[in-house]
């Protein structure tokens, strides 16, 4: 990316460009339905059939309906419609830290937001993480998937004693606003059992981790097995690369009772000619450039990596990940996995980025507190990173030396993270309030 005066950026922390800003090929879509024709999704078009076709090409053949939105919250709020009506029960579960959306609905069921505004809901129950590095159940436990799904069973039991009924359990295929875990394998069909027997359905947000970032497959949820079927799939963000576009996808018995209401379903602009044009647009670029297969190799280089300079550096934690989905804690023990809260703020603060030209963005919980650090997806910036990373544990030394934040501390700290690498540009970048935020641990995302 350029700004007005020419500056270079590399933009990794955005997960919506996912084949990249302006991609001729999309660009292109996108012009030529413009100059045919863009109306509202009444008028039945060749492309919405075409895209819904593409799409059902990609998943398993049970989620065969297909609903276009705009957004990744539109298209939460419709699933929370769509299990409600299915099951006639009305209650949600969740993960602890999720974040699903900011329509009202989804505030209600994403505790990263609600317990800021008016707190839980008495029909919202939740979960604990499955994360095997700071939960309950952690890596040496022998069957951590069985340990997890269990607890979702008790939240449930607990909810019926109540008198509830469990419409749904609402999860991200890998939380990511949680902390970029990685749920155990076998951890959805075990919780999906659960959920089914108590009358819900079991919905698959896959609005930030699908799309073929995971290398190994095009959506997340599969990792868990290709058994595995979630009776409602929410997709967004990345699937219109910067358009304005979400899907639901479902089951024909979900979707056949959702129309049972008479209530007709409609969208202005969801699925419009040229949102499925550039849809249409996307899935050709990721087959063509072979992206998701990309996505398998640089995340497997990144990994090896991340490893080798976490056998060098104690305050490199768990690194986790799967494709271009990769998470790193940093640590201030090993023993006792204490988050290292001064050094990773910092890393997400202004003085970081002037000293190393790494955009940071904050978008984390309050329990994790994730700043998520760019990581660079071809060549000349993954040299880069490989650099960088190596300025990530001189903070520990340099925080164990002056505990404060203060602006005199930082220039101690910019003096040992001076360095230069190619593609790296200076900037007078800032983030009022990155400096500020605590943090409890470091997060890195990588997007294509």
């Amino acid at each position: 990316m350029y700004d007005e005066q020419g500056a270079e950026y590399i933009d990794c922390i955005n997960n919506v460009a996912h084949v990249g800003h302006c991609h001729p090929l999309v660009v292109q879509a996108a012009h030529e339905q413009n100059q045919v024709l863009n109306t509202n999704s009444r008028y039945l078009h060749d492309n919405i059939v075409d895209y819904a076709q593409r799409l059902s090409e990609t998943l398993p053949e049970k989620l065969c309906v297909f609903y276009f939105l705009n957004s990744g919250s539109e298209a939460n709020d419709l699933a929370l419609r769509l299990a409600r009506q299915y099951t006639g029960h009305w209650d949600v579960v969740v993960l602890d830290h999720a974040y699903h959306g900011h329509l009202s609905s989804l505030i209600d069921i994403s505790p990263y937001k609600f317990r800021d505004l008016d707190g839980q809901k008495e029909w919202v129950h939740v979960a604990p993480l499955p994360d095997t590095y700071r939960g309950p159940y952690r890596e040496d436990h022998p069957n951590p998937a069985v340990a997890y799904a269990s607890e979702v069973k008790r939240v449930v039991s607990s909810a019926q004693e109540k008198g509830r009924k469990i419409a749904a359990f609402f999860a991200e295929s890998l939380p990511s606003v949680g902390g970029q875990i990685i749920p155990p394998a076998g951890y959805f069909p075990e919780v999906a059992g659960h959920i089914r027997r108590a009358g819900g359905v079991f919905v698959a947000d896959e609005i930030q981790v699908g799309f073929g970032r995971v290398g190994k497959h095009f959506w997340a949820f599969q990792l868990q097995g290709e058994d595995f079927v979630p009776d409602i799939v929410t997709m967004g963000k990345s699937i219109g690369n910067g358009h304005p576009v979400a899907c639901v996808a479902t089951t024909q018995a979900v979707a056949r009772a959702f129309e049972a209401t008479g209530v007709e379903y409609f969208n202005t602009f969801g699925g419009s000619p040229v949102s499925c044009a550039v849809g249409l647009a996307v899935l050709d670029v990721l087959e063509k450039e072979q992206l998701q297969a990309h996505a398998a190799c640089v995340g497997s280089f990144l990994m090896e990596l991340l490893g080798q300079q976490k056998a060098k550096h104690p305050i490199l934690g768990d690194i986790r990940g799967v494709g271009l989905f990769i998470g790193v804690d940093l640590i201030k023990d090993e023993a006792t996995r204490m988050p290292a809260t001064e050094e990773a703020d910092y890393v997400v603060s202004r003085y970081f980025f002037l000293e190393t030209s790494c955009i940071c963005s904050v978008y984390c919980s309050d329990w994790e507190r994730a700043p998520r650090l760019p990581l660079l997806f071809d060549p000349r910036p993954q040299t880069c990173w490989a650099h960088r990373v190596q300025v990530i544990p001189s903070l520990s030394s340099h925080f164990k030396q002056d505990n404060t934040k203060a602006a005199g501390a930082q220039t101690q700290a910019t003096t040992s993270l001076h360095f230069t690498a190619p593609g790296c540009l200076r900037s007078s970048f800032s983030r009022a309030t990155a400096g500020t935020m605590a943090a409890d641990s470091l997060f890195l995302e990588v997007f294509r």
